[in-house]
């Protein structure tokens, strides 16, 4: 090919300098020789002008996945405001109710501001030697995330807009710390309450988040299956509410006094909008508008089923007649347990672990609460943190291919369950540990609780000077 080359340039050489094929032509090796050595000169020089190659696109968040983020980072708002504090709202006396819903309100507000001053840094952050546990203060303040920048999802090359993730994982650290308000309602000074707040936010939640969802993260590593928050979240927040419960002590009158919630409707309604809003909360977090999505999606509405029903028949059974709590508090522990399970196990399997822990919260809060004489007013820990258990082991099991689950690299069953046991030994131990510390130390400065002619009075009135009925 070279040489055949070489020849068409000579005759052509030919043709330009007025030489015609009758006179005495050079002898053709020569020629091609003479212009092969023309080609390899002005090859260099043709080198040097070639343009370079563009360097690989960047890649542009995905329209579809955007919108999905954004959606369900305000379907989880309405998990907290309204969802939540209308459905604690409602399991309290009257006097309480504005209580509850302040309480709710005033976190959700102070956790979205410590979130972009640092908790995003530290729960998402390279902490360096540290990283095991928590992040760093690179990105303190949001420094240097700007509209254009972009946040990896689970699928290679895909992304999305770090701003989407960064106020959807602030959403995630709102409800968690709000949770913890139901385990000692109708008690607590609401002062006390925002500085624990505060405190448990920075030492329990970002360090948890941080070490089972950031890379390098400890339990990360070791492989923790937590899909949209059983350990971070329900564990988390349910050991917490235990604790307080515990140090705090019980309401006045308790055990001797009636304390039925004061409106179930309202009960039904907060719950009913926890339900819708978890969709974001589990569907939400596969951070793509994908089958994983559709998968989390459905898992979210039969686990939920399942657990309602089958608190509801459980009740039913023991005590003669269904309630409308049982159902509602049936439906909440069967969000709990599917969380850490959404988008990793099949719809049966959703089904059988809504079903557990259905039955096994609904002794939590009955059974348990009563021999171990607790005053755990909302049930926190009965519900998210049992129900939060039998989710992040039952994860474990029904991820298995063989039960309908997606699967995981290296799996084997056993194995997997004494690392999601692992992780929920960690999330109590951490939470522990940690909220008592807390709540003794904000006790012994501030102290934590109200006169008792406060509490007797209504924290409405006592704190707040409202009330929520002035009929």
């Amino acid at each position: 090919m070279k040489r055949l080359i070489a020849s068409l340039l000579m005759f052509g050489a030919l043709g330009l300098s007025g030489v015609t094929l009758a006179e005495e032509p050079m002898p053709v090796a020569e020629a091609v020789e003479a212009v092969e050595a023309v080609v390899e000169e002005a090859a260099p020089m043709a080198a040097e002008a070639a343009p370079e190659e563009a360097p690989a696109a960047e890649p542009v968040p995905d329209k579809g996945d955007t919108a999905w983020m954004m959606l369900s980072t305000l379907l989880v708002v309405l998990m907290i405001v309204p969802g939540l504090a209308l459905f604690y709202g409602g399991l309290v006396r009257a006097k309480n109710m504005l209580s509850v819903l302040s309480q709710v309100f005033a976190i959700f507000c102070m956790i979205s501001i410590l979130w972009v001053i640092y908790g995003y840094s530290l729960a998402f952050g390279d902490g360096g030697g540290l990283n095991w546990m928590i992040g760093d203060l690179s990105k303190m303040f949001l420094a240097g995330i700007t509209p254009d920048s972009t946040a990896a999802t689970f699928t290679d090359g895909v992304v999305i807009p770090e701003l989407s993730f960064v106020a959807f994982q602030l959403t995630f650290a709102a409800i968690t710390t709000a949770l913890i308000v139901g385990g000692f309602a109708e008690r607590i000074k609401f002062s006390a309450l925002l500085v624990f707040s505060a405190l448990w936010f920075t030492f329990s939640y970002l360090p948890m988040a941080h070490m089972v969802w950031a890379t390098g993260g400890f339990l990360f590593e070791k492989g923790d299956l937590d899909f949209a928050g059983g350990t971070v979240v329900h564990i988390n927040a349910g050991i917490a509410a235990l604790v307080g419960a515990l140090v705090i002590g019980k309401r006045v009158g308790y055990g001797r006094d009636p304390m039925p919630p004061h409106n179930l409707p309202m009960t039904m309604i907060g719950a009913s909008l926890l339900w819708v809003g978890w969709f974001g909360f589990n569907a939400g977090s596969n951070l793509e508008a994908t089958g994983g999505a559709a998968l989390a999606l459905l898992n979210t509405i039969v686990a939920t089923a399942g657990a309602g029903l089958a608190w509801m028949f459980a009740e039913w059974l023991l005590k003669g007649k269904p309630s409308m709590l049982g159902v509602t508090s049936g439906a909440i522990a069967g969000l709990v347990a599917v969380t850490p399970a959404a988008g990793l196990i099949g719809p049966m399997g959703a089904i059988l672990l809504g079903g557990i822990a259905g039955v096994v919260c609904l002794w939590g809060v009955t059974s348990l609460k009563k021999s171990l004489g607790y005053d755990e007013s909302l049930d926190v820990f009965g519900i998210h943190g049992i129900g939060g258990i039998i989710g992040a082991i039952g994860t474990g099991i029904l991820v298995s291919p063989a039960l309908g689950g997606v699967g995981v690299d290296d799996y084997s069953m056993g194995g997997q369950v004494m690392t999601q046991t692992l992780g929920v030994l960690v999330a109590v131990f951490w939470s522990g540990v940690v909220s008592f510390i807390l709540f003794k130390l904000v006790d012994m400065t501030m102290g934590l609780r109200v006169p008792e002619e406060q509490e007797r009075e209504g924290l409405d009135t006592a704190t707040h000077g409202e009330r929520a009925y002035n009929n």
